[in-house]
């Protein structure tokens, strides 16, 4: 049995065994350690019912210590001691009377032990003398006044309710697979304010409006090959170049329908970009997880802020699949395409379609007919128009592509070329996602645009170059050498933590195969305060993956996955290898509501399940959504 369908039928069991609890929105947790009120007095809770995003109200709604959890313990028959409750999802922090008279003990919150950021490195919350910044004052008050005690308790709450419900994270070391890991979320929000994601959210539309004409570009007129821009034989060489996609343009001339680009921020606070995903970007599901933990756990620490909501990427997602879908009698069915409960990603793939109110299918669920993609169903067939699929080219018909492939649906190629049905991302998409042509995305926006970058690449070098590669293995130790074809960290090198034998070997194959390889500058990642077992803040290195979504518009969701190394001193933020991850908070200014999307029409609301409400906390198995390079 897989260990994603071991943690479904797990969860089935708690609800079960819990209805009433779950029905009520509560979750009980035990705790002897303390107890805990949100406000810090017996006669005052949280209300949450009315399901708002408590990352977009005012402070003076928000009842907590500064963030803590809320709990109470309630006096039973003969005054026994029952467990606390912790709060459903907490949205709208109100207060409101207690049913009953509370009996609390509010531990005391002392000074964290102060904070000091690296050396050398951008650290986003604080200066370099340890003061903060001006957008994280407000959050670093809240940090003091709560005390790494309470904040410690906040973090074994969070790891018993991810783990009672599901959400764990099975990781690798030295010794082999740690299974049963609580899903990695640092309480300790990252801020980004307005005007420097207003930067990065323009700057990620105009690369990919440029990645969409460059794949466009290559199937088709090759413009910017016959302009001796980009070298042929290094896009026909890629291995996500897909010659079965030749003269075919998807409904609505969009490609690149979702792409989640991976950012860095360099030692003098510059935003850059570490690499693009355009094929099957994932992690989405942890941005939206996070923040409805964040939410849950440490209420109060949205009260000084007005906290952008993330929670409409399904709606934007559902809207830009019927935009590109073809023209259909009434509404667009849309799917999502899913390997199977098996695959890495499962838990997203199923998050999505319950989001966004489809069905999640399998290939045998599909079938076609006529050049028309149909989803078999008790009813009968049902016309397909767009199918969001989560598996790479050479799985998804055995007749165009790998013909051992058990997960394609055959003939779909046919129908995508008859244009009777749209695939997002498009078919040969991933050809820019190659690490060569990342290269060049500074050139395509040139090109194809006639603009100038807003957003650097971080400086690379291609091994195919005969004089860079000599350069690059004469300093091996400075540089970061990356395989142009992966993904998720596998096969990555650090020169400057790689030991000389290691490093030696691997010049060896880069001289056998120098068009499979580029290096790259280290960057020195930017830190983000980050809370240990204790409590107890230090600087921790990140990066940042937004996601776009592309349909008649670009929209980007406020935020992203920030991903954080929990290992200090370590770069290495990819949740298989110890990596954890952030709840991303991007300010509002009060203007600008460009990547809002409408509410989700009745009708198009996901169904609800017993004893589960819509927007709840879903608990499922996490899994890694990096180095899983297909089916992703």
């Amino acid at each position: 049995m897989s260990a994603v369908v071991a943690a479904s039928l797990h969860q089935k069991e708690i609800v079960r065994d819990r209805g009433q609890a779950r029905a009520a929105g509560h979750v009980e947790v035990h705790d002897e350690d303390v107890w805990l009120v949100a406000a810090g007095r017996a006669d005052r809770g949280l209300d949450v019912s009315d399901g708002r995003d408590a990352a977009s109200l005012s402070g003076a709604n928000s009842a907590s210590v500064h963030g803590v959890i809320a709990e109470t313990a309630t006096t039973g028959r003969a005054g026994e001691r029952r467990p606390p409750v912790l709060a459903p999802t907490a949205v709208a922090a109100r207060p409101r009377a207690m049913e009953n008279e509370g009996v609390t003990k509010l531990e005391s919150a002392r000074p964290p032990t102060a904070y000091e950021p690296v050396d050398g490195f951008f650290d986003e919350l604080f200066e370099a003398d340890g003061t903060a910044r001006p957008h994280a004052a407000a959050l670093a008050a809240a940090l003091r006044e709560l005390g790494p005690e309470l904040l410690a308790v906040a973090g074994r709450r969070r790891d018993a309710i991810f783990v009672e419900q599901g959400i764990t994270f099975d990781t690798t070391g030295e010794d082999g697979p740690t299974l049963e890991r609580p899903f990695p979320l640092d309480l300790v929000p990252r801020i980004l304010p307005a005007m420097e994601w207003t930067h990065i959210k323009r700057g990620l539309a105009q690369r990919i409006r440029a990645l969409n004409r460059f794949v466009d570009d290559v199937y088709h007129a090759r413009e910017i090959v016959r302009a001796g821009i980009v070298p042929w034989r290094l896009v026909v060489s890629r291995n996500h170049f897909a010659r079965a996609a030749h003269g075919i343009r998807p409904p609505g001339g969009v490609y690149c329908h979702v792409a989640g680009c991976d950012l860095v921020r360099d030692a003098d606070g510059s935003w850059k970009v570490l690499e693009d995903n355009v094929r099957t970007p994932s992690g989405i599901s942890y941005v939206l997880e996070n923040r409805v933990a964040m939410t849950r756990l440490l209420p109060g620490l949205f009260a000084d802020y007005h906290v952008r909501p993330v929670d409409h990427y399904p709606q934007l997602l559902l809207a830009a699949l019927r935009a590109v879908a073809p023209a259909a009698e009434g509404e667009a069915t849309v799917v999502v395409w899913t390997p199977g409960p098996r695959n890495s990603a499962y838990f997203e793939h199923s998050f999505l379609a319950r989001q966004m109110g489809v069905e999640l299918v399998e290939a045998s669920d599909l079938v076609v007919r006529e050049d028309v993609v149909y989803m078999r169903t008790t009813h009968g067939l049902q016309r397909v128009h767009a199918v969001y699929r989560r598996l790479d080219d050479d799985f998804i018909d055995p007749l165009e592509f790998r013909p051992d492939s058990a997960l394609g649906v055959p003939g779909l190629m046919r129908a995508y070329r008859a244009g009777t049905v749209a695939l997002a991302n498009a078919v040969g998409t991933g050809v820019a996602d190659d690490k060569a042509i990342y290269y060049y995305v500074p050139e395509m926006i040139r090109f194809y645009l006639n603009e100038e970058p807003l957003l650097e690449n971080v400086a690379t070098h291609l091994m195919s170059d005969p004089e860079a590669m000599e350069d690059a293995l004469g300093r091996m130790d400075e540089l970061v050498f990356k395989p142009t074809g992966g993904s998720g960290g596998t096969g990555v090198f650090i020169g400057p933590a790689t030991d000389p034998v290691e490093l030696a070997g691997l010049a060896d194959v880069i001289r056998r195969s120098p068009d499979k390889w580029i290096a790259q500058d280290v960057v020195r990642l930017s830190t983000v305060p980050t809370a240990d077992a204790d409590g107890v803040l230090s600087p921790r290195h990140v990066d940042l993956r937004p996601f776009a979504v592309f349909g008649e518009t670009i929209s980007i969701v406020p935020g992203g996955l920030s991903r954080v190394a929990l290992t200090e001193g370590s770069m290495i933020v990819n949740s298989s290898r110890g990596g954890g991850s952030k709840d991303t908070w991007v300010l509002e200014n009060g203007e600008d509501r460009g990547d809002r999307a409408a509410p989700l029409r009745p009708e198009s609301l996901p169904p609800t399940l017993p004893d589960l409400r819509y927007g709840a906390w879903t608990g499922q198995q996490q899994q890694q959504q990096q180095g899983k390079c297909s089916p992703a």
